[in-house]
């Protein structure tokens, strides 16, 4: 994929990038500090989290104006390779 080719994507947009891992505090800061470094500052607004029903997991959803593929696959490539982040979608 060359740099103009976005794909079905059409750059700047909103997009969400959903983690999950352990349902604790160090995941939560990790991931924002991540996400952030890559999009910028999130009001809280654009931050969803959803418990999993024995409360050990948590997916948390962070929505954010995506720039370029490259920025997205960026923020990826370092949410998963974190050691916390058990699914990036």
């Amino acid at each position: 994929m060359t740099d103009g080719d976005e794909g079905l994507l059409q750059f700047p947009c909103e997009f969400p990038i959903k983690v999950m891992g352990r349902d604790d505090e160090s995941f939560r800061s990790l991931t924002l500090a991540i996400v952030e470094r890559h999009a910028g500052p999130l009001e809280p607004g654009r931050i969803s989290e959803r418990p999993s029903s024995r409360g050990r997991f948590v997916a948390l959803t962070y929505t954010i104006e995506a720039q370029s593929r490259r920025q997205l696959d960026t923020i990826y490539e370092e949410l998963t390779g974190s050691g916390v982040v058990l699914v990036a979608l």
